[in-house]
């Protein structure tokens, strides 16, 4: 590979010539040692696509085509470029820049204000009150496919989140800074309409929303728009699936004590069988444990009675109560954890950070309308087993409230109910995790699919005959050491 002069060699990998370097530009040109990517744009790096390095030099790019330029209009709120590669900025130079991937758009307009914020070394970026003023600009798209300003529904999203994030403090410090500037930039009329939007989010004026986002904030029910997302993703995956049907025989105490006996194992209270077996049926509460006992009898409390998993929510408001009442029964041996009552503090699981407090009726709401949708007990399931698990609205015991749910579900239509065991914990977790961070719901799917159909075919009818077959299948093998033995869940014969 032919070696740069050493004048040129301190340059970017990716710079703009001009007349003092011109020549020598030229003639590592022909060397072989640069090459040209666009207008008076020369790059070292002769391996990587044009739109490559300049996505990856974009802003030093912008600075050495506009020196001093402002960061504006929706690039500055989005702060990266549109779909269609374009920049927006504030400049005295008028002709724009086309570059493989990327279209620099300068337009005129006043320069940087006091908050206005120096970025990268030769450029300045809006204070978030001036994008907010200039974006409330309506704008034409001409020949680009987006518009230079967001829409009054996307201006709209923003606030609802940055208020859902940050508070109320955070909405009203912006209101107060576009405010001050709003004349020096004869942006009056934007900032009425600004101040409009902020104050319905906050609940002391009415005007008319666009979005369905800042709507429910205003009606009182804030989502998490994120989870959105993945609720579309699993209902879409749900009715693209074949449902294997498995009809259930009548619930027998050994099916009920072993399912509360696991969904609380893997949770962290772990009892021998023995001991969970005294604490249920002969209400024996070890001295030493007395909470995590209540944690296994209120378990199984919920789940051996046939009326209460026989209740299924029609309306959101029944489904909101039978929720707090379901996890109040669950959780009455911890007062701390407030039984019954939606979190007031953000709960998170590792890398996994649940809905916010703020948001998780108005989240449970809008998944309780996608839950609507199915018809199939199995899929009902699945989905609200996941809505609950992935909102997290209670400061503890969600996983077992969302597993109770699920099965639920399944017992008014007499089929199998969904049994996760010691062994199978890791592939369930790993299932919810698939879904809640990459968006892809098979996973969960597949696993519960295959938890059902253990659950199936192991003999419930006494306490003696489960527990042989769940021995001789691995069922209550820890998760973690059977994956490093290569052990897995067998499926007992049928």
């Amino acid at each position: 590979m032919p070696k740069i002069s050493k004048k040129l060699r301190q340059l970017p990998e990716a710079f703009v010539s001009h007349s003092d370097i011109s020549d020598d530009v030229s003639r590592e040109v022909r060397k072989g040692s640069l090459r040209k990517l666009a207008s008076r744009l020369y790059t070292s790096n002769l391996n990587d696509t044009p739109e490559v390095i300049i996505r990856r030099n974009l802003w030093q790019l912008v600075s050495q085509y506009f020196p001093q330029a402002l960061i504006a209009d929706r690039t500055a709120l989005e702060f990266q470029p549109t779909v269609d590669g374009a920049v927006f900025i504030i400049s005295n130079h008028k002709r724009g820049v086309s570059l493989p991937g990327i279209s620099i758009r300068p337009r005129p307009g006043k320069g940087p204000l006091k908050n206005d914020r120096p970025f990268a070394s030769n450029l300045f970026l809006c204070s978030p009150a001036r994008a907010y003023l200039e974006n409330m600009r309506p704008s034409r798209t001409r020949s680009l496919k987006t518009k230079r300003t967001l829409t009054r529904k996307e201006i709209e999203e923003r606030l609802e989140t940055l208020l859902s994030q940050q508070g109320d403090k955070s909405l009203k410090a912006l209101r107060d800074d576009a405010k001050e500037i709003s004349t020096s930039l004869r942006l009056k009329k934007e900032y009425d309409e600004f101040n409009k939007i902020i104050g319905s989010l906050l609940g002391t004026r009415k005007t008319t929303l666009r979005s369905k986002q800042a709507k429910a904030r205003h009606a009182g029910l804030p989502y998490d728009p994120k989870r959105l997302i993945l609720f579309d993703a699993l209902i879409k995956a749900l009715l693209e699936v074949p449902i294997k049907e498995r009809i259930a025989g009548k619930p027998t105490k050994a099916l009920s004590f072993y399912e509360a006996y696991f969904s609380n194992f893997i949770e962290g209270t772990e009892f021998e069988v023995e001991e969970a077996t005294e604490i249920i049926f002969n209400g024996k509460i070890p001295s030493s444990r007395p909470a995590d006992a209540h944690d296994i009898r209120g378990t199984y409390e919920v789940v051996s009675s046939v009326n209460e998993m026989s209740k299924v929510p029609k309306t959101f408001k029944e489904f909101e109560e039978l929720l707090q009442r379901r996890h109040a029964s669950i959780m009455q041996g911890r007062p701390n954890v407030e039984p019954g009552q939606f979190k007031r503090t953000i709960n998170k699981a590792g890398s996994t950070l649940f809905v916010v407090p703020d948001l998780v009726r108005g989240t449970l709401s809008e998944g309780f309308g996608y839950y609507q949708v199915l018809s199939h007990s199995f899929s009902r399931a699945v989905f609200m087993m996941f809505l609950i698990s992935e909102v997290h609205p209670f400061i503890d015991g969600n996983g077992r409230t969302a597993r109770i749910f699920m099965n639920a579900e399944l017992l008014p239509d007499e089929r199998t109910r969904i049994i996760i065991p010691t062994i199978y914990r890791n592939e369930y977790v790993s299932a919810l995790k698939a879904l809640s961070h990459n968006t892809r719901p098979h996973a969960l799917i597949k696993v519960l699919d295959y938890a059902q159909r253990y659950t199936h075919q192991v003999d419930w009818s006494t306490l003696k005959s489960a527990k042989e077959v769940l021995i001789t299948t691995n069922a209550f093998r820890d998760s973690s050491e059977a994956e490093r033995e290569g052990i897995r869940l067998e499926l007992p014969e049928d």
